[in-house]
Formats: C-alpha cells, sequence, structure tokens
C-alpha cells in the first residue's frame, strides 16, 4: 500500500497497522506535508485547540543506580564521586516548594540504588502524602516498581497495591524504550523486560492506577519497531483505558555512553527535525481515538520544536518541571523549568488556547486571555529568579 493510500486511511479514521505506520515513518516530500496535516486535522477532530500544561516539580531524589544503561547519562555507581541521595527532609522541603509555587503534582522518579529497603518507595511516597495531602504524587517506573516488589518479596500486584494505599495517584509509563526485547537488549542490558514492563503495567490500571505512556526513539530502532511499540500500547488501552497520555522522548546522544563511547555502532547524534515530527504525527494516528493525549516534549526538543509539535499531532505542553537532572544529564539544553507564563506564550503563538490541567488532565483553568498584569506581577514574584537557582539546588544536598 502506497503512503498515500494509508493516509487515506488515516484521513477516514480507519485503524492502521504497524505496517502502515512502519510505511509513514519514511514519508517524504508532499507526503510528509500531507502527514503532518492529517494528523493535525485528527488532533482537532479529537481533542479540539485547547493545549493543556501541568504545574509540576520533578524530583529525581538520587542518581546511583545498580544498573548501566547505554542510554543513560544520568546514573551514577554507588561508588562514585558524583553520586547523591537527597534525604528525606530535603525531599519533603521541594515538595512543600512546589505546592507553594502552585504545583499540582511532583514527578518522582531516580536511580535504582544498592541497599534500600524494599518498603523505601512506599515509605517515600506515604511521607511525601503525610507533608503534602493535597499534591498529586505522579512516581515510579516500571522499572523502579519491579525493583522494590523484588527487594521486598512481594508481587507486583502487593507492591503497587500497597503503593496506592499510601496515596500513589499515578505511575509514568517510562523504562518502555522500544517495546522490544532484541532492542532493550542491545541498548540496556539487563533492564527490565517487555513482558514485566506490560505486566506492571497492566498491574497498575488493574488497581486503578492510571498511568502514562512513553516511547524513546532514535536510537537503533527500525521503523517497524517503532509502530509496533505504538500498536502494543493501543492494544493495552483498548484493554484497560488506563493510559493518561502518549509521550515520545527522542533520544539525546550526547553524554549517552552508547554514543560517546561508541558501545553500539550505527547511532546518529542528533534525532532530526522531520523524524521527531514524523513520529508524533504518526502516534497520533496510529493511538487515536484510543489515547487522545499526545505530549510535545519541550524538555528533549525545546520550546521552539515542541510549539512546532503542535501542528503535528500535540495537544499538550507537558509540565513546568522545576527540576529536571535525566534529560539535562544527557546532554539536552532545555531542561529544568518552563515559567507558566513562557508556557502560555509558546501556546498562543501556535495559535491555539492554553489550559491548565492535572496530572489526569482535568481542567484546571482556561486562560481566554493572560492575567491582569497585577496577577502577572504576582507570579513573577512567586517565581521569581527560582529558574537561575533551581540548578544549584540539585547539588547542594549530596551523601557521598
Amino acid at each position: 500500500m502506497t503512503i498515500d493510500a494509508i493516509l487515506d486511511k488515516a484521513a477516514a479514521r480507519k485503524e492502521l497497522t504497524a505496517e502502515d505506520g512502519a510505511a509513514l515513518f519514511g514519508a517524504e516530500g508532499e507526503s510528509f506535508s500531507r502527514l503532518l496535516a492529517v494528523a493535525d486535522d485528527r488532533r482537532r477532530q479529537s481533542v479540539g485547540d485547547p493545549v493543556t500544561y501541568v504545574i509540576n516539580r520533578n524530583i529525581n531524589f538520587t542518581n546511583v543506580c545498580v544498573k548501566r544503561c547505554g542510554f543513560c547519562a544520568f546514573s551514577r555507581g554507588h561508588r562514585a564521586e558524583e553520586g547523591y541521595f537527597l534525604p528525606l527532609p530535603e525531599v519533603l522541603r521541594r515538595v512543600r516548594e512546589a505546592a507553594e509555587l502552585g504545583a499540582t503534582e511532583v514527578c518522582i522518579q531516580a536511580g535504582l540504588p544498592p541497599r534500600i529497603d524494599g518498603s523505601f518507595y512506599i515509605d517515600l511516597c506515604a511521607a511525601i502524602k503525610r507533608e503534602c495531602p493535597a499534591i498529586h504524587v505522579h512516581a515510579f517506573s516500571p522499572e523502579e516498581i519491579l525493583y522494590g516488589a523484588t527487594l521486598s518479596g512481594r508481587t507486583i500486584a502487593e507492591y503497587v497495591a500497597a503503593l496506592k494505599d499510601v496515596g500513589l495517584g499515578s505511575l509514568p509509563g517510562t523504562s518502555a524504550e522500544i517495546l522490544d526485547d532484541t532492542v532493550r537488549e542491545r541498548i540496556s542490558p539487563g533492564r527490565i523486560s517487555q513482558r514485566d514492563w506490560m505486566t506492571v503495567i497492566r498491574t497498575a490500571h488493574k488497581l486503578g492506577i492510571p498511568t502514562t505512556s512513553t516511547i524513546m526513539f532514535g536510537h537503533v530502532e527500525t521503523p517497524l519497531e517503532r509502530a509496533r511499540h505504538l500498536e502494543l500500547l493501543r492494544e493495552l488501552q483498548k484493554e484497560s483505558g488506563g493510559f493518561t497520555e502518549f509521550v515520545p522522548l527522542s533520544f539525546i546522544a550526547a553524554e549517552a555512553p552508547m554514543y560517546r563511547k561508541a558501545l553500539v555502532p550505527g547511532i546518529q547524534p542528533f534525532v532530526e527535525r522531520r523524524d521527531v515530527l514524523r513520529m508524533y504525527a504518526v502516534a497520533r494516528l496510529m493511538l487515536d481515538p484510543w489515547i487522545v493525549n499526545i505530549q510535545a516534549s519541550w524538555v528533549k526538543q525545546g520550546p521552539e520544536m515542541a510549539r512546532t509539535c503542535l501542528d503535528a499531532g500535540a495537544n499538550d505542553f507537558g509540565g513546568t518541571l522545576m527540576n529536571e537532572s535525566i534529560s539535562t544529564s544527557a546532554g539536552a539544553a532545555h531542561g529544568q523549568f518552563l515559567h507558566p507564563v513562557e508556557m502560555r506564550r509558546w501556546i498562543r503563538e501556535a495559535g491555539r488556547l492554553p489550559v491548565q490541567r492535572s496530572t489526569t488532565y482535568t481542567s484546571l483553568r482556561v486562560f481566554d486571555n493572560e492575567p491582569e498584569q497585577s496577577e502577572a506581577l504576582w507570579a513573577a514574584e512567586r517565581f521569581g529568579s527560582y529558574g537561575q537557582l533551581i540548578a544549584s539546588t540539585e547539588f547542594r544536598f549530596r551523601d557521598r
């Protein structure tokens, strides 16, 4: 089937196969332009013109990790000089500060530190909810869930249920990379398997805990492997309806060991702009109407490129983050913090309507117009120079 025929099929809202998706990843010239247009039209039909964002804070509480993934420039061994582990009072201080700055969510992910108690993640979540009951805790990748369950001698279902009991609100669907064990073995030997990742996600959904879904693309995977990944997420969503969004994450090669040390041949130094746009467009056409929220990652691509992705099928601008260590460690130039006012400006420049949302996509505030000057000044004062301070904050508390 030709690319134009596949796009005709997509425009008629018919379900695309993995083979269809793989073909679309090769769209060039007029077919490329039409791919973006069909995806943008599908987005408009499904969710309209609002573009959502969430005020949140990332807390990557440690970079110490027992794994050595080839794509990760964030992790350190437990004896490494650059290793850190934030003490609980500092984690809670950051949670309080986030709430005071208007955050509705804290996103907690980190390395897999050795010698932690099996109940560590449960105890951490419980402490956060005691400190700030109203905050939504979006925390712990499937890799972390499996690690905690294994250390504690519990089943995945028992461990996820225990987290739910102490207030876990949702799970990030990270550590997915490409859901193909052959690819996973090349880029991250010893990483959570496709089967275990799916078990954690299915378990969370069964217990009523929503998750996000992700892909990390642009390293060694083929177009068909990308498309099969999307197809797998779509089938999981048909089963449970538990995914809140899909987040394409382009591979940041600059500091990744498998690129910097040439451990894996064939990796390009960056993901080309057109390939990023193809990813968003194909995701919209393959996942819609099962997963309708697709997030543009300003951390990975920068705000300007994220704005462009809004014309290729995306309808969400992500979170303010306040701290982001994982992508910036890999060499991303745009992490750390994006002020809500700036976020709304980028959304408006795309000709779209900014909407502040919750983690689970409840609309909290529609910005038909920017706030009055007094409110804007108050917001600027509240955030102040915080964005300039957070980078240094990450290194003030280190348990070496």
